[in-house]
C-alpha cells in the first residue's frame, strides 16, 4: 500500500477506517487489472490506467462512500448522483458488513465503462 494511501485510511475514524480498509481490500481483488494510486487526495482505483472509482468520506458525517468518475453513465439504483455532474457515490454504512453484491455489481458496470 502506497504510504499517501496508508496515511489517509488510517487518520479516519473508527468504523469508517475498517469499513474502508475492507472495501480497498475488495476492490484490488475483484479484478486483477485493477491498480491503485494516490490523486486528488484520495485512494483512487484504475482499470488498466484509467481511473473509475475513488473512496471518500462526508466530511459532514464521517460515512464512507466509493465514488465512481463516470457514474452519470452507470445506471444503478444504488448510486446516488447528487449535485454533481459526473460522479455517482455509493454510500456505505459501516455499521453493517458491505454489500458485497452491490458492490460487485457497480465495479462491474464501472469496468465495463473502461473496456
Amino acid at each position: 500500500m502506497l504510504k499517501e494511501i496508508a496515511d489517509f485510511l488510517l487518520q479516519k475514524d473508527e468504523p469508517a477506517r475498517s469499513c474502508l480498509l475492507a472495501l480497498r481490500e475488495h476492490i484490488l481483488n475483484y479484478d486483477p487489472n485493477i491498480t491503485e494510486v494516490f490523486k486528488f487526495n484520495m485512494p483512487f482505483f484504475c482499470y488498466k490506467g484509467e481511473s473509475f472509482c475513488y473512496l471518500s468520506v462526508y466530511k459532514k458525517n464521517g460515512l464512507p462512500y466509493a465514488g465512481f468518475t463516470d457514474g452519470k453513465r452507470i445506471d444503478h439504483p444504488n448510486l446516488i448522483m447528487g449535485d454533481r455532474a459526473r460522479i455517482k457515490i455509493l454510500p456505505l454504512d459501516p455499521a453493517i458488513d458491505l454489500p458485497v453484491g452491490i458492490i460487485n455489481s457497480v465495479l462491474e458496470a464501472a469496468i465495463r465503462l473502461c473496456k
